[in-house]
């Protein structure tokens, strides 16, 4: 398996994407903690299928080379099992299940990098983050995130990392759900409205005439709150800056240290 054995690589891949992901989860609670190991685990698992040893297609050796024999299956090409299953000869970079996982990675990326100096801004103006991919949903980062992974998972599909792609949804929606009990029990009414008008994670779709319910709900709130159709910004109260220092979600107060 001299395709495979590459540990440096491993290590600098694994390296790079734990700390990339480490800048926007900025973990502090043990809540916090478990979600950015689960992250970790899954890039770790990842890259060390990828190119240290190929654990899946050890396992299903046998059913794969009788399945197809032609096939050299400890190549390193043949790890792009998607391609290599649905009969693609050629270079698996340019496969469509490469191709389309290199959107939505590069998707999740560009929503990231939208994403956080909004909500670093709102941060620093002691407001709600509701403009850019905040006026669309509540969570755009754990949305990237999200995408990012399932992009990895078309690209290098695993066991370890087909088992633990639902387990980090999961992992997210909970404490995306739990956050906002959080902040709503401290904001009550203002944030009731913010969560009114915009999707927690999936943007509604646009009508036929061209706007959506959000953009109607968000325009009535604007008037309902301020007597404008300017975008909603909720002032925190100055005590409560401490709620804006987690970077995972919209807002996260700290968390109790009784387990």
């Amino acid at each position: 398996m001299s395709s495979y054995g590459l540990w440096t690589l491993v290590l600098l891949n694994s390296a790079i994407f734990i700390a990339f992901g480490f800048s926007f989860f900025r973990p502090r609670t043990g809540r916090d903690w478990r979600s950015f190991g689960a992250f970790s685990a899954f890039v770790i698992a990842l890259f060390v299928e990828m190119y240290g040893f190929p654990l899946t297609i050890y396992l299903a050796s046998g059913w794969l080379q009788s399945r197809y024999p032609g096939v050299d299956w400890f190549a390193h090409d043949s790890g792009h099992l998607l391609e290599t299953l649905f009969g693609w000869r050629a270079n698996p970079h340019f496969g469509p299940f490469h191709l389309l996982s290199m959107v939505f990675i590069g998707g999740g990326f560009i929503l990231l990098a939208r994403a956080w100096p909004i909500l670093y801004r709102a941060q620093r103006a002691g407001t709600l983050a509701t403009t850019g991919p905040y006026a669309r949903v509540r969570h755009p980062q754990y949305v990237a995130f999200v995408v990012i992974l399932f992009g990895f998972l078309l690209q290098w599909p695993t066991l370890l990392t087909v088992l633990m792609f639902p387990v980090l949804v999961w992992m997210y929606g909970r404490l995306a759900a739990r956050e906002e009990r959080e902040v709503r029990s401290v904001f009550g009414e203002a944030y009731d409205a913010y969560a009114k008008a915009v999707p927690r994670f999936l943007p509604r779709l646009r009508s036929a005439s061209g706007s959506s319910g959000v953009d109607r709900d968000r325009t009535s709130l604007s008037g309902a709150m301020n007597g404008t159709s300017s975008p909603v910004h909720i002032q925190f109260p100055p005590h409560r800056s401490d709620y804006l220092e987690n970077g995972g979600g919209v807002l996260s107060p700290p968390e109790s240290d009784e387990r």
